[in-house]
């Protein structure tokens, strides 16, 4: 895999009886995941493949939006674009 393929798209779980959001994946680019970072105390994790490139971020809980900024920080624009474009609003906190 490279890091310029892309597979860009977003899984959202909500909870069936109120309709919340509970948790998210953004979908970065395909791989295997050889590394999983922790942010925001478990509420937001960054899945790696064994070359360091970013494959997907889950968001466990509302974190503030400029810990995805932290995350992406070296990924390109169209990226960073859709994360913050697809995050659901009762996820991301407000600086």
């Amino acid at each position: 895999m490279t890091k310029n393929k892309l597979a860009l798209r977003a899984d959202i779980e909500v909870d069936n009886e109120t309709g919340k959001v509970v948790a998210a994946y953004f979908y970065i680019r395909p791989g295997k995941a050889a590394e999983t970072r922790e942010y925001v105390e478990g509420k937001a994790l960054a899945d790696y493949d064994r070359k360091g490139n970013l494959l997907g971020i889950e968001l466990l809980g509302p974190c503030k939006v400029e810990i995805l900024d932290k995350i992406t920080r070296r990924e390109a624009a169209p990226i960073k674009n859709f994360l913050r474009g697809s995050i659901p609003r009762e996820m991301a906190l407000s600086r």
